[in-house]
């Protein structure tokens, strides 16, 4: 259990600095598009600084695999949760973004529904602390299958909003949203490979590889597009929420590791995932467009020299 929280704990801490890592890179590089994908990752590839933030993510993927292995799903997604304190830091002293206090508030109600969601999955009946082995790969599928094609669908039509003319600069959130739900199915697959991962031929006739492939190709160009266009203090926590959320009502399900008995932690999750899901919803969809300033009125100092 030690083990598993001091996994969970350096994770969290690579995952936030790949993030900051890549969004700097991202900054000094030209537009890229998910519409040119082989000119995306050729930029990428080409940026030290991005290639650095990669390592540290997949420095954050071995510790996961760690993490499943020892510690329930719900416990998990409650420490990963508290990374995104380490990421508004960094990004707040290296990026210098700055959240609003209306989006304060919604990260804050966002982190009280998915404690809510947690503490939903503590259920006296059971031992909280068992960790769940394979799901059935059909139930597997039907979870992943229509979760992929919602997130592509739903990335899809931001980017058709984003290219509109005059639209304002959007905050994040549908892509958010959709990044999210791709990284909850890698979260379900990891889990997965977490569980086979000594036992290479069951491993290999189960969907988790293959789905971790599909999710990874699909999640390395969405999430780069997006993180490059949109602040990182908003769009991973708005990803991370939707990831957490996904990972711990569906994927506790599949892998039968905890199912609320009690009338109490029944209404602890349903009310967790509405607060989640209606945050997400108000949350701003734009930016404040840049001030402006108003142009003098003042003839140029120039012009005043030239006429005396």
């Amino acid at each position: 259990m030690v083990w598993g929280v001091a996994s969970a704990l350096l994770a969290n801490t690579l995952y936030s600095v790949g993030f900051v890592l890549e969004k700097r890179a991202l900054g000094r590089l030209p537009a890229i598009s998910v519409r040119r994908p082989a000119r995306l990752l050729r930029h990428l590839v080409g940026s030290p600084l991005w290639l650095a933030g990669s390592l540290a993510l997949a420095g954050g993927f071995g510790a996961q695999l760690a993490v499943y292995r020892t510690l329930p799903i719900a416990a998990a997604q409650g420490i990963f949760v508290s990374g995104l304190v380490l990421l508004l830091l960094l990004s707040a002293r290296l990026l210098g973004e700055r959240t609003s206090g209306r989006e304060r508030y919604a990260i804050g109600a966002i982190l009280a529904a998915l404690v809510m969601v947690v503490l939903s999955l503590r259920d006296t009946g059971r031992d909280p602390d068992a960790v769940g082995g394979a799901a059935p790969a059909p139930l597997i599928l039907l979870v992943c299958v229509p979760s992929l094609a919602a997130g592509l669908y739903l990335y899809a039509g931001a980017e058709r909003r984003a290219r509109r003319r005059h639209r304002m600069p959007s905050a994040g959130v549908e892509y958010g949203v959709a990044v999210g739900l791709l990284y909850g199915v890698s979260s379900l697959a990891i889990k997965g490979v977490s569980g086979l991962l000594w036992d290479v031929p069951r491993l290999l006739a189960s969907p988790y590889p293959y789905l971790l492939l599909c999710t990874g190709a699909c999640g390395l160009v969405m999430s780069q597009a997006a993180l490059q266009r949109c602040r990182a203090s908003l769009i991973v926590p708005v990803c991370t929420t939707v990831t957490c959320l996904f990972t711990v009502v569906l994927g506790t399900l599949a892998f039968g590791e905890s199912l609320p008995s009690e009338p109490l932690l029944l209404a602890l999750r349903v009310a967790g995932t509405a607060l989640a899901v209606a945050v997400l919803l108000l949350m701003p969809k734009h930016d404040p467009p840049p001030a402006t300033t108003t142009p003098s009125m003042e003839p140029p100092k120039e012009l005043l020299s030239h006429e005396a």
